[in-house]
């Protein structure tokens, strides 16, 4: 028995199959009476049947491959239209519909806008040509549909001529936003640019920036790519291949392209991540293919089969691996839920999908619900006339749970608020018009009003935005196995407002999280510390990782470039992921440097003091004299004290004070020490010239304090001039890479220059004065010594000026430390030990007889030289004291000049034969 009525249900489908269309009555699906009548248009079949054998006809072909989807989406539209006829929103007005099966077809949704473009209430289905369709009285007031975007775009530019408003639950192509090109069309679902943007912000979330993506060639599918490409490049990530499937399924080329396909997806190893932008079928097919090859790939999955139940029942889809799909916000669809419960009460007279379904359901009674919807596809025969007028009434309605188990949420909540909308318009149109009467207003009147119409659905209120988009978001799901089925999971939503994901509960934040841990990339994550260096330049996704250079840094991975630190505060080394803070350095006093330094400088010290002890205990002894007298080395020791004890003032952390302390007071303590000696040598030379011209200049020259305090007191006016315009200041030198060198600025070259050269200046002066005397007496010559103390001095400041110049750090205030420390004991031991040597070592020598007795040996040698000068030299015994002892026994002719001022000592000399008469001026000797 059951073998027979299976045989008698292929007979009625095979009955259905043979009739061609012969009326316009034939072509229409479903229909219902009313006062205004909606079209709507859903791709009940998958595909059209064509034959290469027969010649092509204008005709409308048969379709085959029953959807059970879109089956879905048909019964969704007409629940809603009669939730709204059984509600109060239009009272005494009942909406009727058409519904056409598009069959995923261009063509056959073109010839049902034709049947909706015809002239309302006309016994001969026709187009009326007119110039102005303002008055002009369509089919229907409004279109439903259609679900694909490249067949919504061809309906919308029929309908645009008479400015009917179509209102499509799932056509998301970005190019239909634009209302020149489509005024009429209006949709309850968000634009692909916003899927787009969600894709590729989940991509980037996730960590993957190496991608591939199929999609059809279509006008949906190459929108889509373009879309999504323009926002994938906007967060960094990159397409490595891109698959283009024939859009339609009639093409026979289809199995040749998905076999391609498959072999890039296994060539591209390291692409695991792949963005589908794909028709149901199309994903079935591959799904398939996929599942024979074993690729285990995460898929992500457009709007359009995210939910799809055929594709989730697939045999073995778990294989695939991971599906993250974008879906339409989900609404409450309980109601639906009960319309499906009551199906089998529903009248099918004028349902020729819903006896279609009754057919085929029963002829695959046998198979299993996850074999069920593919069965029915398989098994489906139908075509668009519908001719079956047999009622199959048998059990299928007892297995009604099917059909709520391939149902949609989101897809269903989409078409209910299509339908709402139009319900809430017509019903703020007809509040002033009877519309019981189907002339009552015209579709571009009812377009005008949808557009801005705000209208509730479950207690959430709607409205279109200036492009006629719904933007109410997306659900982010995930297709997971539970108990071993296949179940779609929600995983997050999208808020397309604001860019962002919110995730409910800690479940799906690990969801999440397993998904990070599988990698799509082009090339290995560049740590913290390095950065890009792109290898190829088509990809910016396939670079090399290359450290951060000195003083650059990256604290994230996969940074395009490392970020320079502050170079005034911070440093970083090679790889870092951090900079560091620059340490501030200055010649500390423990550092090695310093404190050998600090030790010369008191060595220094204690021999001022030691040479200031010897001379003070030695006061009257001729050696002590000769130099001066104990004033005058009191005057040059201090200096030397003050020039050592000026380093200390370069060693520690620099401060205002000190930065204006250690220049002048070495520049001041220096030219005092210099000037004195200056007077020396002059006075040496003064004592020990015998040429008349030279002496006389001399004396004129040779006036000691004014000169020292003319000397000093020029070098003083030009360290306050310094101080008060271009005073030194303490100064952070941050041209090293790591440190900062606390240091002095000079403040103005020019004046450290000017001090430094009027010192040398005055040095100079005083080597000649000190040169022209150094053939003097020899145990008491210090023109000799002060010549080698200048020489040492220009030679160190003239080494200094170059190394001071080069050098830069911490040491620099250490180059200027020795440079003094050099100077100044170069002067200090040329002055004072050779002195001090005599008083210490050679006591002998250090008496009033030795001395004159040198004097009058010098003197008698250089008489011959001098016989022509004997006028000059009678002026020359006037500070000879008469208490000092005559050398050689003449102690009467010394006593003798006792009492005088100037008293002439006569001495007999001969060389070569020449009688010279000598007198020495009492105050040059005594102060040699």
């Amino acid at each position: 028995m059951a073998l027979l009525m299976i045989l008698i249900t292929c007979f009625m489908a095979i009955l259905a199959t043979s009739q061609p269309c012969q009326t316009p009555e034939d072509f229409v699906a479903v229909t219902s009476p009313g006062h205004i009548m909606i079209g709507g248009l859903f791709a009940i079949h998958e595909k059209m049947l064509s034959s290469e054998d027969e010649s092509r006809r204008p005709q409308i072909q048969k379709c085959v491959g029953f959807e059970v989807s879109a089956f879905l989406q048909t019964l969704a539209m007409i629940h809603s239209i009669e939730m709204i006829n059984n509600s109060t929103l239009l009272s005494g007005v009942k909406l009727g519909y058409e519904i056409y099966d598009t069959c995923t077809e261009v063509t056959a949704a073109m010839a049902a806008t034709l049947r909706f473009l015809s002239k309302f209430n006309c016994s001969r289905e026709t187009v009326e040509f007119q110039c102005d369709y303002s008055n002009y009285m369509p089919r229907v007031k409004a279109v439903i549909g259609a679900g694909y975007s490249e067949i919504t775009m061809a309906v919308s530019r029929m309908l645009n001529l008479q400015l009917i408003p179509q209102v499509s639950y799932e056509s998301t192509a970005e190019i239909l936003s634009d209302k020149i090109r489509f005024p009429s069309f209006l949709r309850t679902v968000p634009s692909d640019f916003y899927q787009t943007k969600a894709m590729a912000h989940l991509i980037q979330k996730s960590g993957w920036n190496w991608i591939g993506i199929i999609t059809t060639d279509d006008d949906y599918g190459r929108l889509a790519l373009d879309t999504f490409a323009i926002q994938a490049a906007a967060n960094n990530v990159c397409i490595a291949f891109k698959e283009v499937f024939p859009a339609f399924l009639s093409d026979n080329t289809i199995e040749v392209r998905i076999n391609q396909t498959l072999e890039k997806i296994i060539a591209e190893a390291q692409v695991n991540v792949i963005v589908v932008f794909l028709r149901r079928f199309h994903v079935f097919n591959l799904f398939n293919k996929a599942i024979e090859r074993n690729i285990h790939k995460i898929w992500i999955a457009s709007d359009n089969w995210s939910t799809a139940t055929k594709i989730i029942t697939i045999p073995n889809v778990k294989k695939l691996g991971k599906v993250v799909g974008f879906t339409f916000r989900r609404g409450n669809i309980s109601s639906f839920h009960a319309f499906l419960q009551t199906l089998h009460t529903y009248p099918n007279d004028n349902n020729k999908p819903l006896r279609e379904y009754a057919i085929l359901f029963s002829d695959c009674e046998h198979v299993k619900d996850s074999d069920l919807s593919q069965c029915i596809s398989n098994r489906s025969q139908g075509a668009l006339t519908y001719k079956v007028k047999e009622d199959v009434k048998r059990n299928f309605f007892m297995r009604n749970d099917f059909l709520w188990h391939y149902t949609e949420p989101g897809l269903i909540h989409s078409i209910q608020l299509a339908v709402f909308a139009l319900g809430y318009a017509i019903r703020d149109l007809c509040q002033a018009r009877d519309c019981q009467n189907p002339n009552a207003f015209q579709p571009w009147e009812l377009l005008d009003v949808l557009k801005n119409v705000t209208f509730t659905d479950g207690g959430n209120s709607f409205h279109f935005d200036a492009h006629g988009d719904l933007n109410i978001g997306y659900d982010v799901v995930l297709w997971k196995e539970i108990n071993g089925h296949m179940t779609i999971a929600k995983m997050a939503e999208y808020d397309l407002q604001n860019d962002v994901f919110i995730i409910p509960n800690q479940e799906a934040k690990n969801e999440f999280r397993n998904l990070k841990q599988t990698l799509s990339k082009c090339s290995k994550e560049c740590s913290p510390g390095e950065m890009k260096k792109t290898t190829r330049s088509q990809h910016i996704c396939c670079y090399e990782c290359v450290s951060c250079p000195e003083n650059h840094y990256s604290n994230q991975t996969d940074m395009d470039h490392c970020v320079l630190c502050n170079n005034e505060t911070h440093w970083a080394p090679v790889r870092s992921a951090m900079c560091l803070e620059k340490e501030v350095e200055y010649l500390n006093w423990n550092d090695s440097l310093a404190l050998l330094l600090v030790a010369l400088s008191l060595l220094g010290i204690i021999f001022v003091l030691a040479i200031g002890i010897i001379f003070t205990r030695n006061l009257n002894t001729p050696v002590v004299k000769s130099s001066g007298g104990l004033v005058v080395c009191y005057v040059i020791l201090l200096c030397h004290f003050l020039n050592f004890a000026s380093t200390g003032f370069f060693i520690g952390e620099p401060q205002d004070f000190t930065c204006k302390t250690r220049q002048t007071l070495f520049g001041v303590s220096f030219t005092l020490c210099i000037s004195c000696i200056l007077m020396k040598s002059l006075k040496i030379l003064l004592a020990f010239s015998f040429d008349p011209n030279l002496q006389n200049f001399l004396k004129c020259l040779y006036k000691p304090i004014p000169i020292i305090f003319t000397c000093t007191g020029i070098q003083v006016i030009i360290c306050i001039l310094w101080l008060i315009f271009a005073a030194p200041t303490v100064e952070e030198n941050v041209s090293l890479p790591r440190v900062i060198i606390l240091e002095c600025e000079e403040g103005s070259t020019l004046a450290f220059g000017t001090m430094l050269g009027y010192i040398a200046i005055l040095a100079f002066i005083c080597f000649i004065f000190a040169f022209k005397g150094r053939k003097l007496p020899e145990n008491y010559n210090e023109a000799k010594f002060i010549t080698f103390g200048m020489l040492i001095y220009f030679i160190a400041w003239i080494t200094f000026i170059p190394v001071y110049a080069t050098t830069f750090g911490k040491y620099l205030p250490a180059v200027e430390i020795i440079v003094i420390l050099i100077s100044n004991y170069g002067i200090l031991c040329c002055t004072f030990f050779p002195k001090c040597y005599v008083i210490l070592c050679k006591q002998e020598t250090n008496t009033k007889s030795a001395f004159l007795e040198l004097i009058y040996s010098y003197s008698s040698h250089s008489a011959g030289n001098l016989a022509m000068s004997h006028a000059s030299l009678d002026s020359i015994s006037s500070n000879i004291t008469t208490t000092h002892p005559s050398p050689r026994g003449n102690s009467a002719a010394w006593q003798k000049s006792k009492d005088l001022q100037v008293q002439p000592f006569a001495q007999t000399c001969r060389d070569n034969g020449t009688k010279v008469s000598k007198t020495f001026p009492r105050k040059r000797i005594s102060s040699i």
